[in-house]
């Protein structure tokens, strides 16, 4: 499924969208350059599924925990990742598998590691500054 999103404004019909889209998967990977909008869509994200905790990029502390009423959201940023070793040390199982949503920016760094069942979720910038984000679900 492809979304195009013109403005901060139609994040939140978009998280709607996506979250509706992944059906029963609670792993969301999410691919785009630099500065694309990944984890400006993941606080969006975490808005929609009743978190009111404040959402950040985990780019230091690699993983952030959010609450809501029935559940627990994990948000990954691999980015400085050296190698799969780090994120095998940090016990990535333990989040991956507990069945809480797991929101993963830059997983590439850790291909080999990557659940069965997930949500890909692209977001390519427009010559015109929108957004298009890509929904597959593997």
């Amino acid at each position: 499924m492809l979304l195009t999103v013109q403005s901060l404004a139609d994040l939140p019909a978009a998280a709607e969208v996506i979250i509706t889209q992944a059906a029963n998967n609670r792993i969301f990977l999410f691919y785009g350059d630099m500065g694309a909008g990944k984890t400006t869509l993941i606080k969006t994200l975490c808005s929609f599924l009743g978190t009111a905790d404040a959402v950040t990029s985990p780019t230091f502390s690699i993983v952030n925990e959010y609450q809501t009423a029935a559940d627990k959201i994990y948000h990954f940023d691999f980015y400085r990742l050296k190698d799969q070793t780090e994120a095998l040390d940090m016990g990535y199982e333990e989040y991956f598998y507990a069945g809480a949503y797991c929101f993963i920016e830059w997983p590439e760094k850790i291909p080999d590691l990557l659940p069965l069942h997930y949500t890909n979720v692209s977001i390519s910038v427009q010559n015109d500054g929108s957004r298009q984000i890509n929904i597959e679900n593997f």
